[in-house]
């Protein structure tokens, strides 16, 4: 079976594999040739995978989707991927990186839209006559 990960710009992953792992909101599940279609979005995870002559590949993504197409393609769309051959060093360093930018976008996203909903208050404010304060 075919394992394709990508992300945006490059190709990460091209290869012949028996068996893959990953990870979605509800687990962790594998895929083996012939599975049916299947398309889910994963987590931040370690994708794993069984090469054809038995050794072990590994791939951190910072979340994505995936597809199984024909049971003999498995595609991953990712933003980030980072390949590598220690499990360990994946889990620890590489994912515990992705929730932190994860984390910081997501705040940078709650502050934005505290301001834009400042701006919006003092604009209805100032339509119905009310007192509108100058600066936000």
């Amino acid at each position: 079976m075919r394992l394709r990960i990508t992300e945006p710009t490059a190709i990460v992953v091209d290869r012949e594999v028996a068996a893959i792992r990953a990870e979605d909101a509800t687990g962790s599940f594998g895929i083996l040739n012939g599975h049916a279609d299947f398309l889910t979005a994963l987590d931040i995870s370690v994708v794993s995978w069984r090469e054809t002559d038995g050794r072990a590949g590994y791939c951190a993504v910072r979340n994505g989707i995936l597809t199984v197409s024909g049971g003999k393609e498995v595609e991953i769309a990712t933003r980030e991927a980072h390949v590598g051959d220690d499990l360990d060093e994946l889990e620890t360093v590489v994912l515990r990186g992705y929730r932190e930018r994860g984390d910081a976008e997501r705040s940078g996203r709650t502050a934005a839209t505290r301001l834009r909903m400042r701006a919006i208050r003092r604009m209805v404010e100032a339509l119905q006559g009310g007192p509108a304060e100058i600066g936000l």
